[in-house]
């Protein structure tokens, strides 16, 4: 079974909700992101978002913007990504790993060697943000059958249609962004995410996980009560970017800033 469906299972059974962290790649130094995926564990993250860097991130907001910046003028990339979460599995065989990029490194990598790849390496799931469900017909297809999961996200401006191929499609969970907009955006409704989520729950039997305006153990609190995880990422890489800004280059001090973020949403999560 995928990790991502072990994962989900198993928070179920124990009457979790789940806690999705992201970061990305090479943000702001290589040497920093394996010690961030761990302490991402330690501290209570249930599955990892791994950002592939890349030029154009039309779906992010200024935040997560300039982590692209930063990661690309260390020269991160998608095949970097692959060995980083085979490096990550010698020591860690269970928590979930999930790729969010976008199609363009994908197609240069070519389709079947970076499902070979990511197999391989021990990916679990695969969101990639500007691959509409109409062409993505044969990808995944092919990332079902070597057991990977397919991540989409659905939006508030999603029409009842888009919702039905997308959850037809989908797996792992579906990615509600609760916010029109960007990521790192503000005013958050609850009770709008939480009339979305029950539209989108009565078309698929998968968890059904939402993002964009998580920034603390309330509104992760909050969004949990309607859902059946967060997912939590500018807070994150906005506490990362302030650290590059002072220059800071030991990665203990990345992972003791980023561990106090998840140990309060996860606590906020189970009480």
């Amino acid at each position: 079974m995928n990790r991502i469906k072990k994962c989900f299972r198993n928070l179920t059974q124990k009457k979790k909700k789940a806690l999705i962290s992201y970061i990305v790649l090479g943000d702001p130094e290589k040497n920093i992101t394996l010690p961030l995926m761990h302490a991402l564990v330690a501290s209570g993250s249930d599955i990892i978002e791994l950002g592939i860097p890349f030029s154009d991130p039309t779906a992010e907001g200024p935040v997560i913007q300039r982590a692209h910046e930063r990661a690309l003028e260390n020269g991160s990339s998608l095949n970097e990504a692959l060995s980083l979460v085979k490096e990550f599995r010698e020591s860690d065989a269970i928590t979930p790993v999930i790729l969010m990029g976008y199609t363009n490194p994908i197609e240069r990598l070519g389709y079947d060697y970076f499902i070979e790849r990511a197999t391989i390496s021990g990916v679990d799931g695969v969101l990639t943000v500007d691959l509409p469900p109409e062409e993505a017909v044969t990808f995944n297809q092919s990332l079902k059958g070597s057991g990977i999961e397919n991540i989409f996200l659905l939006a508030p401006t999603s029409s009842q249609k888009r919702q039905e191929k997308v959850t037809s499609m989908a797996g792992g969970f579906v990615y509600y962004v609760s916010l029109n907009g960007v990521t790192g955006a503000a005013n958050l409704d609850i009770v709008s995410v939480q009339k979305h989520v029950s539209n989108i729950r009565s078309l698929t039997n998968l968890p059904v996980c939402v993002g964009f305006g998580i920034k603390d153990g309330v509104t992760a609190r909050a969004v949990a009560d309607v859902s059946d995880g967060v997912v939590v990422g500018s807070a994150i890489v906005n506490k990362i970017a302030d650290l590059a800004k002072s220059k800071e280059s030991n990665p203990l001090v990345y992972v003791d800033a980023v561990s106090v973020i998840i140990t309060d949403i996860r606590s906020a999560l189970d009480n």
